[in-house]
């Protein structure tokens, strides 16, 4: 099964962001969606996550069209985590956890020890009484992580994965987090879930992304596997900068600009 977007148009305050986008990301790999700043890519995660309602085109998940069905529906499908999240009351990371789980019907101790679960995948055992305010923005933004992965916890059949849906994740972590928090993302694609990830690291997406969606002005410049569409020639012309891959030591790619003087 796939998500799938045809022919996706957005527009927002009257201007076209999004220009026909095409995407099939299929389950069982890791999907990244790279461009430079202004794109398109937040706006295509929103559009994949049923935040906003393209102007035209359409987005399916497994199959069934996003439009129409409510964020219930949605919510046992797949799990979102957004670019920010910002919180005014002080809830703990225990609360904020079962936040995600709420539309999910299973019994109370199902629930404490998901949570315990999440909060140990994220490298944050013992912090479920811990006060969102008193986290650090790495700490938070990784508490919302495990809010996703307990949400997508509860299998699901071959015929209808549960998605992770990834907006810039490693944005406010140490290299030790990044590594981790992609190897959840990569590990949830390899049991059969679908991931797709807004990213802007290109290393991360060379050592992780098992397909890449390339955006240059609200279009696709490129898609495909990472081999393919990680290249000098289409980076250099979507960043506006020269570009060129180096091959690593061991396994993986280093994408490394090259000044112009």
């Amino acid at each position: 099964m796939s998500l799938i977007a045809r022919d996706l148009h957005v527009t927002l305050s009257g201007r076209p962001v999004l220009k026909g986008i095409d995407l099939v990301a299929p389950a069982g790999r890791l999907t990244a969606i790279i461009g430079p700043n202004g794109s398109g890519k937040t706006t295509l995660m929103r559009a994949l996550t049923a935040e906003i309602a393209p102007a035209r085109g359409r987005v399916l998940m497994n199959g069934a069209d996003l439009a129409g069905q409510g964020p219930q529906a949605l919510a046992r499908q797949r799990a979102v985590l957004p670019q920010h999240s910002a919180l005014s009351f002080p809830f703990t990371a225990a609360e904020i956890i079962r936040i995600g789980l709420d539309p999910l019907p299973m019994p109370e101790p199902a629930r404490v020890a998901l949570i315990r679960q999440a909060l140990a995948q994220v490298g944050l055992p013992g912090h479920a009484g811990r006060l969102w305010q008193d986290l650090s923005g790495g700490e938070q933004q990784r508490v919302q992580l495990a809010r996703a992965l307990a949400q997508i916890a509860v299998p699901a059949t071959v015929a209808a994965p549960r998605w992770l849906l990834l907006d810039e994740p490693v944005s406010s972590l140490d290299i030790a987090h990044q590594l981790s928090v992609m190897r959840l993302a990569a590990a949830h694609a390899a049991e059969g879930g679908g991931t797709v990830a807004v990213m802007h690291d290109l290393n991360l997406t060379a050592m992780f992304a098992g397909h890449v969606l390339l955006l240059q002005n609200g279009q696709v410049l490129a898609e495909g596997p990472p081999d393919l569409v990680l290249t000098d020639r289409l980076l250099s012309l979507a960043y506006g900068c020269p570009l060129r891959i180096c091959q690593a030591p061991a396994r993986g790619v280093w994408l490394l600009p090259q000044s112009a003087v």
